[in-house]
C-alpha cells in the first residue's frame, strides 16, 4: 500500500510541482518583457526639467541615438535622457531580482503544500483499497463470515468491495457444504467399518470355533482360510479407519486453532520416541533424541500428531539397521533426521502431498494412507510454522525441519541444518 501511495504521490505531487513551475517561468517572462517600458514611462514622467550643464554635454553621435521622451508634450534634453535610462534599467533590474526571490520562495512553499496535498489525496484514493486488503488478510476459515462491506459512492473501488464480498458468499457456502460432507461421510463411513470389524471378530470367530472342534482333515484347511480372511478383513477395518482419522485431521488441520496453550516440543518428542521405541526395535531402527526446551503455543493434540507423525514415518520409512536422531532447539526448530532409502531431491516436496508416496502402495499391514506429511505440512501451517525437508547426500532418507514462531505470537521460525 505504501508503495503505490508514494507512486501516485510521485505522480500528483510531480504535475502540480510542474505546473507551478511552468506558472512562475510564465509570470516571470511575461512582467520582464515589459517592464522596462513600465519604469521608463513612470521614471520620465518624475524627471525634472531643466538646462543641461556644459560640463556633462554629450556628443552629437549619441544625441542622435538617445530616444526621445517626453514629458507633458516637451522633449526632454540629452542629459535627462541619459538618467532615465539608467535609472530604469537600475530599476528594472532590482525589480527583477526581487520578482526571482519571491518567485523561488513561493514555488517552494507550493511545491512543499502539493506534495502534502498529494500524500493525502493518495490515501484517500487508496483507503477502500487498505480496507480491503485488511479484510483480506484477517479472513481464514474460522471467520468466513466477516465482510467488507465498503461504505462509499459509487464507483470501481466499490465495486471491487462487492465483488470481493459477493465472492466470499461463494467460498462461505463451499467451505461449509464441505464441512458438513467431511462430519456426515464420517459418520455414513464409521458405521459400516465398525460393523464389518464387529462380523470379522465376533461373527468370524464363531466359525472358526465350530470348524476347530469339527474333526480334524478337510475341515482344517477351511479354518485356515477362513483364519486369513478374517485377519484380511480386520487388517482392512483397521487400514479405513485410520484413513478417516487422516481425513478429517488433515480438514481440521487447514483449519485455524480454536485454542492456544503453552506446549513444550521437546517433552512431546521423548515421549513420542518412547512410544515408538518397540516398533523401531523390531525394525532394526534406533532412536535418538537429543531435547533442549522448545515451548511454543498452540493446540496440544494437533502438535503431537505432528510429532508422531515425522518420527512415525522416520521409522517406518527406514532401513535395517538405519537411525533416526530427533532434536529440538531453543530457537524454535523441531529436526526429524532418518536414514533410509535415497530420495530424489525433485520429489520431496511432492511427499508433503496428500497420498503421495516414494514407492508405490503394496497394500501391506500397517503401510498407511499417504497423509502423515501431508497433516504435518498442514498441522505447522495452523501454527504459523514453516516446514523444510531435503534429502540426504549421505546414508539416503529424510530431514524435516519444522520451525516454530515465538510462544509469545506468530511468525515463521527459521530452520537450521541439524
Amino acid at each position: 500500500m505504501s508503495g503505490e501511495r508514494a507512486r501516485l504521490t510521485t505522480l500528483y505531487g510531480g504535475l502540480l510541482v510542474l505546473a507551478g513551475a511552468l506558472l512562475t517561468g510564465l509570470v516571470y517572462l511575461i512582467v520582464q518583457q515589459g517592464l522596462y517600458t513600465s519604469i521608463s514611462s513612470a521614471v520620465t514622467t518624475a524627471v525634472p526639467r531643466g538646462p543641461m550643464p556644459p560640463w556633462r554635454a554629450v556628443p552629437a553621435p549619441m544625441a542622435s541615438a538617445m530616444p526621445a521622451r517626453r514629458v507633458q508634450g516637451m522633449p526632454l534634453d540629452l542629459d535627462e535622457s541619459l538618467a532615465v535610462t539608467k535609472i530604469s534599467d537600475l530599476a528594472g533590474e532590482a525589480a527583477l531580482n526581487r520578482l526571482l526571490t519571491v518567485s523561488v520562495v513561493v514555488f517552494t512553499v507550493y511545491a512543499v503544500l502539493s506534495i502534502a496535498l498529494a500524500w493525502w489525496m493518495a490515501g484517500r484514493v487508496l483507503r477502500p483499497v487498505a480496507v480491503i486488503t485488511g479484510t483480506a488478510r484477517r479472513l481464514s476459515g474460522a471467520n468466513l463470515h466477516e465482510r467488507i462491506a465498503l461504505e462509499a459512492p459509487p464507483g470501481e473501488l466499490k465495486e471491487l468491495a462487492d465483488t470481493f464480498d459477493r465472492m466470499l458468499d461463494r467460498i462461505e457456502r463451499l467451505v461449509g457444504a464441505q464441512q458438513r460432507f467431511a462430519a456426515n461421510a464420517a459418520h455414513e463411513l464409521r458405521t459400516p467399518l465398525a460393523v464389518q470389524r464387529a462380523a470379522a471378530e465376533i461373527g468370524l470367530a464363531g466359525v472358526l470355533d465350530e470348524i476347530g472342534s469339527a474333526p480334524a482333515g478337510a475341515d482344517s484347511r477351511a479354518w485356515e482360510k477362513v483364519a486369513r480372511i478374517r485377519t484380511k478383513l480386520i487388517s482392512v477395518a483397521d487400514d479405513s479407519e485410520h484413513l478417516i482419522e487422516g481425513l478429517l485431521l488433515l480438514a481440521a488441520s487447514e483449519q485455524d486453532l480454536e485454542r492456544y496453550e503453552e506446549v513444550a516440543v521437546d517433552v512431546l518428542a521423548q515421549a513420542v520416541a518412547e512410544g515408538l521405541a518397540e516398533e523401531a526395535a523390531g525394525r532394526g531402527v534406533t532412536v535418538s533424541v537429543r531435547a533442549r526446551p522448545l515451548t511454543v503455543a498452540g493446540d496440544g493434540v494437533l502438535l503431537d500428531r505432528l510429532v508422531h507423525n515425522l518420527v512415525a514415518n522416520a521409522v517406518r520409512y527406514n532401513v535395517e539397521g538405519g537411525r533416526v536422531d530427533v532434536t529440538t532447539s531453543a530457537d524454535g526448530v523441531l529436526t526429524v533426521s532418518n536414514t533410509g532409502p535415497e530420495v530424489p531431491a525433485d520429489t520431496v516436496q511432492e511427499l508433503f502431498e496428500p497420498f503421495r508416496r516414494l514407492q508405490e502402495r503394496t497394500h501391506a499391514r500397517g503401510e498407511g494412507a499417504g497423509l502423515g506429511l501431508s497433516i504435518v505440512a498442514a498441522i505447522a501451517r495452523a501454527h504459523g510454522a514453516e516446514v523444510v525437508a531435503r534429502a540426504r547426500e549421505e546414508g539416503g532418507g529424510l530431514t524435516v525441519r519444522v520451525g516454530f514462531p515465538p510462544a509469545a505470537g506468530p511468525g515463521a521460525g527459521a530452520a537450521e541444518d541439524g
